[in-house]
């Protein structure tokens, strides 16, 4: 794995310390600093770092449809930075870590957040679809968590940045980054316990954003491109909003 993730960076930005990061991908360091810090703070309250249980979770925040959709809508977001055991948490380190430092550097500080924030929210949101069907079908409702829907999200955008010829991501092996990402998708399916539906709600957010990024950057030149992003993040905006008030709602009337 560490090498298909390092062929996608180009030779000279490949490996990166701490000093590097901060110069060039501060919002990268930024996040791999949360993620640490959150199973420290975890641990230092008495959580296992290796087999949290779901009552330990959902205690830091973790996307449980009952609280999701009630009075804490934040989960979506804090769920992204809360991770279940100590291989989850270096596996999605590891993806950002790499991911990061290509996305960084592409869309810029403030979108490459933005991506990974709308990603992480997309992928909540697919979450809570799924679990509310499988509600509805006699099922139970199931506690997620992790970083991976923001990461997948990431991948999704540099892909199609890449794919679109996009001047940024002119060094990206779209081949690569491709098996990669295929590579993740397939896994989640192969492996028990795997959220696959904050992975894909994930990957097509990420996905939207990266071709709104490549429209608006197409002719080399930000100043003259449309707006395209921010269009789309405001879409997006309204659509999780409007997601969630009517999920909310539909959970409401089935309580009442």
């Amino acid at each position: 794995m560490p090498n298909h993730f390092s062929k996608i960076i180009n030779q000279d930005q490949r490996i990166m310390n701490i000093q590097t990061l901060w110069r060039h991908t501060p919002i990268t360091l930024i996040l791999l600093i949360i993620f640490v810090l959150s199973a420290v703070i975890q641990w230092i309250f008495g959580v296992s770092i290796d087999n949290p249980s779901n009552r330990d979770l959902v205690r830091f925040g973790a996307n449980f449809l009952p609280l999701s959709l009630t009075y804490e809508p934040w989960r979506l977001i804090s769920s992204g930075f809360l991770h279940i055991g100590i291989i989850h948490l270096l596996f999605n380190s590891f993806a950002m870590y790499y991911f990061g430092q290509a996305g960084e550097l592409i869309f810029g500080r403030w979108q490459f957040l933005l991506i990974f924030l709308w990603s992480v929210i997309g992928g909540s949101c697919l979450t809570l679809l799924v679990t509310w069907w499988q509600i509805q079908a006699g099922g139970q409702a199931i506690v997620s968590a992790g970083a991976s829907g923001g990461i997948m999200g990431l991948g999704m955008a540099i892909l199609m940045a890449a794919w679109l010829k996009t001047w940024q991501a002119r060094y990206i092996s779209i081949k690569h980054l491709a098996m990669v990402m295929g590579l993740n998708l397939v896994m989640g399916f192969a492996v028990d316990g795997v959220d696959n539906a904050g992975h894909i709600g994930g990957l097509l957010v990420g996905g939207l954003l990266g071709v709104a990024f490549a429209l608006q950057h197409k002719k080399h030149n930000e100043q003259r491109g449309l707006p395209y992003f921010w269009a789309v993040s405001l879409v997006l905006l309204m659509v999780f909003t409007g997601f969630w008030w009517v999920l909310q709602g539909e959970m409401m009337v089935l309580l009442s």
